[in-house]
């Protein structure tokens, strides 16, 4: 079966060409190229964390490498050089002087510039659709998951920024408009107590140890699962993110510990080609949801969750997945299962503009807020950089109204 028969032939049908489609721009993609970015805005003021805090500690996140030891303490032991290998920004250029920007995710730059470049050059940007399958299909013989990926992301997010700002409208309307009036935000980070301050009442916490920790490890697992529960009470909802270092066993073991402490969900427990496992996990642990999906690849890879049960909630990343025309097939097929698809790194400006428009993307996810210890302009300016309100479930984001993402940055080529 083709990628056309297969999406005719499941409710990922239901992510309908957009309107705009079916019309020709009267623009013609002249360039695409990377670019650095900078915010237009001055930085917050800098300062150093409260002594104790979890950012002054410099302490574990456990990760799939913690069983070697020299490797367990950091992740930037064993991540790529960010200035060789790391995420790319990329600009595409139009005849009419209509540009757009997206970013995409590790490895993906030179993939962009050397490939998929000259395959969008001369091409109408609003063709997206048609684009998409282009970049995926040329690029399916070295591709199909990791960085190939990530570059067709950011080329993706950046045509749809492009169209936004060719028709002075914000993507999410693109998409089909405002599905809710503002989107419930929670917090990533073990800044437990700074994370309620702020005024979040939904926090995921970024779990410190492994089966590598033994039974000490699980013992910190749950007291810092405790904590939080402490400081979001009774009624907070309380996450955990995994990060591909758990086994099956160490699952079941940990999720029988936490129960106690009402966890929401447990993410990513385990390496994310163990479809079977996770959906042993989705069945026998009742105490809790499975979420997973941050490190999954476009429909297809998602369809193997679907097909093996093996998560209550999808968490795309829209800059590793795909790009906004994949995630929003993703959620398509999700939808038709009640599946609900709450993205990584959600809260971010892009991926704000999806969470918008997708019916079932409840929450966003705003990763790593300020440390304590600051002065109170880093917390104002936190507010507002990310658009956060208050209201009865903690704080609240929403995309902005400028056309495309919006973005407010300088570009240095």
């Amino acid at each position: 079966m083709n990628r056309r028969d297969f999406l005719l032939s499941t409710p990922a049908a239901w992510a309908a060409p957009p309107p705009f489609q079916a019309e020709k721009s009267g623009l013609r993609i002249t360039g695409v190229r990377l670019v650095r970015t900078r915010s237009r805005r001055p930085p917050a003021p800098p300062y150093t964390p409260a002594p104790g805090s979890w950012s002054a500690s410099n302490a574990e996140i456990a990760n799939p490498m913690s069983i070697y030891p020299k490797y367990k303490p950091s992740r930037s032991l064993f991540y790529p050089d960010p200035g060789k290998l790391g995420d790319f920004w990329v600009e595409i250029t139009t005849d009419k002087g209509v540009k757009g920007y997206g970013r995409g995710g590790t490895a993906g730059g030179a993939i962009a510039e050397g490939h998929l470049a000259k395959l969008l050059v001369g091409e109408d940007p609003f063709d997206v659709e048609k684009l998409w399958d282009i970049m995926w299909r040329s690029t399916l013989y070295y591709g199909r998951a990791g960085a190939v990926v990530h570059a067709i992301s950011g080329c993706d997010i950046a045509l749809w920024d492009l169209i936004g700002n060719a028709l002075a409208t914000p993507v999410y309307k693109l998409l089909g408009g405002a599905t809710k009036e503002r989107i419930p935000a929670y917090a990533t980070g073990n800044e437990v107590e700074q994370n309620v301050k702020l005024g979040f009442k939904r926090m995921k916490l970024a779990i410190p140890c492994g089966p590598a920790d033994g039974i000490e490890g699980m013992r910190k697992n749950a007291e810092l699962a405790g904590r939080a529960r402490q400081a979001l009470g009774r009624d907070g909802d309380l996450m955990l993110d995994c990060w591909m270092a758990w086994t099956e066993t160490y699952t079941l073991e940990m999720a029988a510990m936490l129960e106690p402490h009402r966890v929401y969900w447990m993410e990513e427990c385990l390496q994310p080609h163990e479809y079977e496992a996770f959906g042993r996990l989705n069945v026998q642990i009742k105490s809790t949801r499975i979420a997973t999906g941050e490190h999954e690849y476009t429909v297809y890879g998602f369809r193997q969750l679907l097909e093996h049960r093996s998560a209550s909630i999808w968490q795309p990343d829209i800059h590793w997945c795909g790009g906004v025309t994949e995630a929003r097939r993703i959620a398509a097929l999700a939808s038709a299962y009640d599946i609900p698809v709450i993205p990584h790194s959600g809260g971010e400006q892009d991926s704000l503009h999806f969470v918008m428009a997708t019916r079932n993307s409840p929450w966003a996810e705003m990763v790593f807020p300020p440390a304590p210890g600051g002065p109170e302009e880093v917390y104002r300016r936190y507010l507002e950089d990310h658009n956060l309100t208050a209201g009865p479930e903690g704080l609240y984001t929403r995309p902005g109204d400028k056309p495309g993402f919006g973005w407010d940055f300088e570009v240095a080529y």
